[in-house]
């Protein structure tokens, strides 16, 4: 009997497998966008600040960063300090996801906490510290993940979910998910931004999170099918920052 966690029967959910193939191809046909064949580095650049942008004002802060360039919002200060770490954090995510997790806690909200001995600390809760071993042994077992849209999900909904540390879970949910999006080959440069639909739609998107929390099955293919619809929002986002690009 395999009693290793998996989430391939997430697929079989209501609607699951069609949102997955529509991310995918949504992604794929951005990948091929004349502008990201060689200049990908520069769009994925700026799809990775209008991330870190997005998901910041998601948790209450700052979603311009000033002419200055001098950011004073901690969220902002912090999600663009995550952005900025994301080519370091992906192979410590892929070996040792709780590390890289310690690790975006201490870049979020190095400006939120006043004892510096807070950051990187997840609560002791033992159902948390049980849930966050479960989801990092299926980030390292690409046997586990299923498809990269539901990983992503499923990562994305688990730290909203579980809310692991005092504060910047959001944030760090997001870049996690982010990370899961990169990770799983799905969007191997970083250049889609669902961050940005979820901004829009911030309703919608709390109260699809708290959907998944329960574990109801429907709600779960619900939250998994809006974030695929997200990611296919993020594609669009990707290719006008191509366009702008290839016409600049």
């Amino acid at each position: 009997m395999n009693d290793k966690p998996s989430l391939a029967p997430l697929v079989e959910l209501d609607g699951v497998a069609d949102a997955v193939a529509e991310a995918r191809a949504a992604i794929d046909e951005v990948h091929r966008h004349p502008a990201n064949r060689r200049g990908w580095p520069t769009t994925a650049a700026e799809a990775s600040v209008r991330a870190a942008r997005a998901s910041a004002a998601i948790a209450g802060g700052a979603a311009e960063i000033p002419e200055s360039g001098e950011v004073s919002d901690p969220l902002l200060a912090g999600s663009l300090r995550i952005a900025e770490a994301m080519g370091a954090l992906l192979p410590t995510w892929q070996r040792a996801p709780r590390q890289a997790l310690a690790r975006m806690h201490v870049l979020a909200a190095a400006d939120l906490v006043e004892d510096p001995d807070e950051l990187g600390r997840p609560q002791s809760d033992p159902v948390v510290a049980e849930r966050l071993d479960l989801l990092a042994e299926i980030i390292t077992d690409p046997q586990a993940q299923g498809p990269g849209p539901v990983l992503a999900a499923v990562v994305h909904g688990e730290l909203l979910a579980l809310q692991p540390f005092g504060l910047a879970n959001g944030v760090i949910a997001r870049a996690a998910a982010r990370l899961s999006v990169i990770g799983s080959g799905l969007d191997p440069k970083g250049l889609v931004v669902p961050e940005v639909a979820y901004f829009r739609r911030q309703e919608e998107y709390a109260e699809l999170a708290l959907g998944f929390a329960t574990g109801d099955p429907d709600q779960v293919a619900q939250w998994i099918v809006y974030c695929c619809k997200a990611l296919e929002s993020g594609a669009r986002e990707a290719k006008s920052i191509a366009d702008a690009v290839q016409e600049g």
